[in-house]
This record gives structure tokens, sequence and C-alpha cells, in this order.
């Protein structure tokens, strides 16, 4: 198996490197497109805006290859909210056009009860779906984000701050959790181990 996570701009990438090699997986950070086309699975982690993490993946080529990928591709957090239509965050004037490999618009959280939303939060589950094998209510997802992608036909799970929102989506071997795995102990690592082995 080989995985490769996508460099978008501001991660720590180390945390989720050591969190795959948990799960017995060998995960290398890069750019290369040569790299990400030879990888069994991608992964696009990101923190920070969508305006500025969108701009460095398309100085950088990475927005097309991305596009072309056909192995199973996890988007993490802002990795997740990236591969949706366009996002409200980083731009006062209009909304920033994303990868588009998922349908809809990321907007911002409610205020309440505080804003952004930062801590642990259990998933709903909407959908049976792989990725949720032996995932259940009772389990804690570490969350950091004050944007987030509306229910729709691709959620698998949702969690609520303020009102439902998309925890866990799938389209095909698109995926995206918008909590880190990486930072969710066992249930994070269960989750990180289903997707890797999807095909």
């Amino acid at each position: 198996m080989r995985a490769v996570i996508v460099p978008s701009g501001g991660a720590n990438y180390g945390s989720l490197v050591e969190a795959c090699r948990r799960v017995g997986v060998d995960a290398l950070v890069s750019a290369e497109p040569q790299r990400l086309h030879e990888a069994t699975h991608v992964i696009l982690p990101g923190v920070g805006a969508a305006a500025h993490a969108m701009r460095h993946l398309r100085e950088s080529g990475l927005d097309r290859v991305l596009a072309r990928v056909t192995q199973p591709l996890l988007g993490i957090c802002l990795g997740m909210q990236l591969l949706f239509e366009r996002s409200e965050e980083g731009s006062a004037t209009e909304a920033v056009e994303c990868l588009g490999l998922l349908r809809g618009t990321v907007r911002r959280l409610p205020p309440a009860p505080r804003w952004p939303h930062m801590g642990w939060n259990t998933l709903r589950a909407l959908a049976p779906h792989p990725l949720l094998d032996g995932v259940g209510e009772r389990d804690w997802f570490y969350f950091v984000h004050g944007y987030a992608a509306p229910v729709g036909d691709d959620t698998l799970a949702e969690s609520e701050h303020g009102g439902a929102f998309s925890a866990l989506v799938a389209r095909g071997r698109v995926y995206g959790a918008q909590f880190h795995p990486e930072k969710s102990a066992a249930a994070g690592r269960r989750l990180l181990a289903n997707f890797f082995a999807s095909t």
C-alpha cells in the first residue's frame, strides 16, 4: 500500500503520518504528480481558510492533479471542505471556487453555542457504508472548524453544532471527514483503517 498526503499548506503532517503508521500504512507527504498517480490512497488534509488553500493548490497545479485522481481520496477538515464546489470562507464578497469533486457549498457554522466548533463530538450515521464499519454513535471525534458542508445526498454521518452539518461524506471513491481522525484516538484509527481498506 502506497499512501500519499498532499501538502495543502499549513497542516501538521507529522501527526497524520504517525496516525497512518499506527494502522500499518506508511504515508509519504508529497506534491509530486507522479507519486500521487502511483499511490493506492491519497489524503488531502488542511487547516486555515479555503481561499488560501485553494490558491496554494492552483499555484502548484495540484488542483488539476487531484481532479484526475482515480484512487480513494480522503479530505480531512479543511481538506474535506475543498472537495466541494465552493466555500464561503476566505472571501468577503463571493464564494471561493474549490475542487468540485462533491456538490454543494461550504457555509459558516451558526454562532451557538460558540464559534468555531472546537472539541469532541459524536456522529450520527445516516447511511450504512464501509467507512463507518466499527464506528458507533458513542464514539467521539475531534473537531476544529468554523465552516461546514450542509447535510446532503453524499452525507454518511452528521454531527451537531448550532445545527446539523456533514461530518462524514462519500461519493464513489471520494471521501471527506470534517473531524481529525489523526487526533481522535481509537475511533479515528478505525476510520483511517476503513479508508485504507477501500479500493
